[in-house]
């Protein structure tokens, strides 16, 4: 079992630190990865075996759910089967280090359930302390229609261009209306099949040129022919929400999360910093 265990979490250090499969790695990748699957799997083992681990277990449903989802990650059921053999693994394995690796999690979960219970005077505080984090910029509900330059092709070298986004801007002068309509029928950019929206925009998300203009808009109005890198734009503002300070009893829910969850990280790292500390 152990050798599957390290292959397990040697396969799974590779993906997150390199992206790539153990077999794909240099050799002072595979090292590195090497080492940290070794540490890995020795702290897992102390885990395991600390008196918290009594009557800890893993749901059948948890671990069919978790393996479906790794599934998912393959075009197919033989590309699956190819990387677990690639990397010392099969089936039966594999699942065996994926139930040993939700069991350590499962344990540590035990252990963060003794952290200090956040009160409502933590949450105020909290609010009080830090009024930045629930500042709510405004922002600007928008569509654009795009049409983009390209002097290699006839249909979009700027005159041409040009000339088309002038004819959607003179039917939107006659028809403000129809905004939607024409940047599914014109618009240039994946956003055409939701008729041209780019939904609740902040200042600094778009191009510094079709940012400025959007905050200078009124809610309703359509903007003049604007250019990007991407090409040549036109925007509507279709509302803007003025920016605001969240309440404190709409902050409130967020906070006690946020509180409990670095509660149980500071219980269960405590935990751990004993357990070797016994080793």
């Amino acid at each position: 079992m152990s050798e599957q265990a390290v292959a397990y979490l040697e396969l799974k250090a590779a993906q997150n630190l390199f992206g790539k499969a153990p077999t794909a790695l240099e050799a002072g990748e595979r090292e590195h990865v090497r080492k940290m699957a070794a540490k890995q799997f020795s702290l897992e083992a102390q885990v395991l075996a600390a008196p918290e681990a009594r009557d800890a277990m893993v749901p059948h449903a948890s671990l069919d759910a978790a393996m479906e989802e790794i599934r998912k990650r393959y075009p197919d059921e033989a590309d699956f089967h190819a990387d677990l053999q690639h990397n010392g693994l099969d089936e039966a394995s594999f699942m065996d280090a994926l139930e040993r690796e939700l069991l350590v999690e499962a344990i540590l979960e035990k252990v963060g359930t003794r952290a200090a219970q956040v009160s409502d005077i933590d949450v105020e505080l909290y609010y009080q302390y830090h009024p930045d984090q629930f500042r709510r910029p405004e922002t600007r509900r928008v569509r654009h229609i795009l049409v983009t330059v390209n002097d290699d092709l006839p249909d979009n070298t700027r005159p041409v261009a040009q000339g088309r986004i002038e004819a959607i801007a003179e039917r939107l002068a006659r028809d403000p209306t129809r905004f939607e309509e024409q940047a599914m029928k014109h618009s240039e950019c994946p956003t055409a099949l939701q008729g041209g929206l780019l939904g609740e925009v902040p200042r600094g998300q778009l191009y510094p040129e079709l940012d400025a203009a959007l905050f200078e808009m009124k809610a309703g109005e359509i903007s003049g022919i604007l250019e990007s890198p991407m090409g040549l734009h036109l925007l509507r503002c279709e509302g803007i929400t003025a920016a605001a300070v969240l309440t404190l009893q709409e902050a409130r829910s967020p906070i006690r999360t946020l509180l409990e969850q670095r509660r149980k990280r500071v219980c269960q790292g405590a935990w751990v910093k004993q357990l070797l500390n016994r080793a």
